[in-house]
């Protein structure tokens, strides 16, 4: 029997991951700042296309206004807070005297489970923190909590590239050194999680840097995307819905009557398959209207009708 040639297949292994380090070391920095009562967040940021703009963490920026930034040559500037949006924990900085050449962007729609993905950080300093692993889930939803607002990250990567301390913020990479993801979490061993690079995520940062805020709407769940029941997909014609693991008491999707195990498959009378289609409802223009949302539960399908609130605090 003809064994595979394991130790090419290291050393291919081996030069992706160095050549993606050394495409996105020089476009990830240390980030350091302190908020209004003083207290210090540190993490890293990726440099994005814009005027000296970077993209981080909204839990590492928190409060602050400002800070520093550190490159991976030593090079430093300060930088300001340009604007924070909690649901998806991202937050814009920008430098007030040059940044390096940005890092390319990638579309994490175009992810696959079991891909090979690359972590960059700048973490306390030290450039070029590198980790390497596969996706190992897509379409997660993590909630957060901040004082005593609950929330709920939606979308997320999941990948078991591990996460040092101070990598929140940097940057999750394919192949082709195109950022697909912000590294946001360590969520347990061997398990990392990352916000994904997509079109709402371009949509955030756009408006970030126009308006320095997000208006988002809020439903408080916590979901996953989980295949129809066979009956179920042969009568609506579809494939896959969302579950709901959890909801946030309180919420909105709370009032409403949603409920842990229920698959959504519609909102707003469009069918939803990946929370990304959930995502794309919640901006301003759905802040205070009923939202229809339809469920399978229990063998049953189920209307319901949710009022997002504004995310706020």
């Amino acid at each position: 029997m003809t064994r595979p040639d394991t130790g090419a297949a290291l050393d291919a292994y081996s030069q992706v991951v160095t050549a993606v380090a050394a495409d996105l070391t020089p476009h990830v920095a240390a980030l350091q700042v302190t908020g209004p009562d003083g207290r210090q967040g540190a993490g890293s940021a990726v440099v994005v296309p814009g005027d000296g703009l970077l993209l981080t963490n909204a839990h590492v920026v928190g409060r602050a206004r400002s800070g520093r930034a550190v490159f991976g040559d030593g090079s430093e500037t300060p930088v300001e807070v340009v604007g924070t949006d909690p649901l998806s924990d991202l937050a814009v900085v920008r430098t007030t005297t040059g940044a390096p050449e940005p890092a390319v962007l990638g579309d994490a729609a175009q992810l696959k489970v079991g891909q090979l993905v690359v972590a960059v950080g700048n973490p306390l300093g030290l450039a070029g923190s590198v980790t390497a692993g596969v996706v190992s889930g897509l379409g997660r939803s993590m909630p957060t909590r901040d004082g005593r607002t609950a929330r709920v990250v939606e979308d997320v990567i999941q990948t078991d590239a591990a996460l040092n301390p101070g990598n929140s913020g940097g940057a999750l990479a394919d192949s082709a050194s195109r950022v697909v993801g912000i590294n946001t979490a360590v969520a347990g061993w061997g398990l990392g999680l990352a916000v994904p690079v997509n079109d709402t995520t371009r949509r955030i940062m756009d408006t970030l840097v126009r308006d320095g805020r997000v208006r988002r709407a809020y439903l408080g769940l916590v979901s996953s995307p989980a295949p129809l029941p066979a009956a179920l997909a042969e009568r609506t014609g579809r494939r896959r819905g969302l579950r709901v693991v959890d909801v946030v008491a309180g919420s909105p999707a709370d009032r409403a009557g949603l409920r842990p195990g229920d698959l959504v498959l519609e909102a707003g009378r469009a069918p939803v398959a990946e929370a990304q289609s959930l995502q794309r409802l919640l901006f301003t223009e759905a802040i205070g209207l009923p939202l229809p949302v339809t469920v399978y539960r229990r063998g049953a399908m189920v209307d319901v009708i949710a009022v997002p609130t504004e995310l706020t605090g």
